[in-house]
């Protein structure tokens, strides 16, 4: 039986309200915050649910979230609006385990999408997702990029983020080095001295990873020159550029890994 909470100032209302809105807590306490049926279903399948708050009518509209932690909470509605962080409370939100990934995952004939110092936590999300989507190993996230558990990037994400690992590193010009090392070919995406996507058609049997660049300013110099090369979306001269999102999508589609659609 579910425990009720009906006041807005409880302490593990005031604890979930910190994670939702700070990364530093998200890592202090090693956990991160999800809200909505659907997302918290989604990721219960890749990470652990450690504490939910449901009200009672999204607990009768959704009876396996019953069973999706340990510690589950009946909130009241003033309660679910504090938690909430947006308009319309979907009257589910849980706290989950923060996965922990780092760079011994990576290894020669992996796939890999990376991003160095994406800001918009929505674009890291449609990347996450698009990685999950077309077969990718791992997701790599430098310095300087939005959180990939952070409530925008999560929904962004559909859920992905719990189900791909996402590695999260200091310098991406190291980290290029690093696969490099492992004899991964290393892709920067930049409009200049780069050649076409077309050029680079693969199959790459020691593995791809391929790195997008900030919003506004793209790759640093140091990180196009630590990949193997560089490429560029073909695109007419109506624009000058793809946001992070739309060009994680395409390159991830066309340096795909194994896409098992069953």
């Amino acid at each position: 039986m579910p425990t009720p909470i009906a006041s807005r100032e409880n302490a593990r209302i005031k604890a979930a309200c910190r994670l939702r809105e700070s990364t530093a807590e998200r890592a202090r306490q090693g956990l991160f915050f999800a809200e909505s049926p659907k997302l918290c279903l989604e990721l219960a399948k890749g990470c652990v649910c450690e504490t939910l708050f449901c009200t009672a009518a999204a607990l009768a509209s959704h009876p396996a979230l019953a069973d999706l932690a340990p510690a589950v909470f009946e909130v009241s509605d003033p309660v679910a609006e504090k938690l909430a962080g947006q308009p319309s409370p979907q009257g589910v939100f849980g706290l989950f385990r923060l996965p922990q990934f780092g760079t011994d995952i990576l290894r020669t004939g992996g796939h890999y999408l990376c991003m160095e110092a994406v800001q918009d936590p929505g674009n890291v999300g449609a990347v996450i997702r698009s990685a999950a989507a077309f077969g990718f190993d791992a997701v790599i996230c430098s310095a300087g990029c939005a959180s990939p558990f952070s409530p925008k990037a999560l929904r962004a994400s559909m859920g992905a983020a719990g189900r791909m690992p996402i590695v999260q590193v200091e310098d991406m010009a190291q980290t290029a080095a690093l696969l490099r090392g492992k004899g991964v070919k290393v892709l920067a995406a930049a409009l200049y001295n780069s050649r076409p996507l077309s050029d680079v058609p693969g199959p790459f049997p020691d593995g791809v990873a391929v790195v997008i660049g900030n919003e506004g300013q793209g790759l640093r110099d140091e990180t196009v020159a630590a990949c193997t090369a560089a490429v560029r979306i073909p695109m007419t001269g109506r624009v000058e550029s793809l946001n992070a999102a739309a060009a994680g999508a395409v390159l991830a589609w066309h340096f795909r890994g194994e896409v098992n659609e069953g």
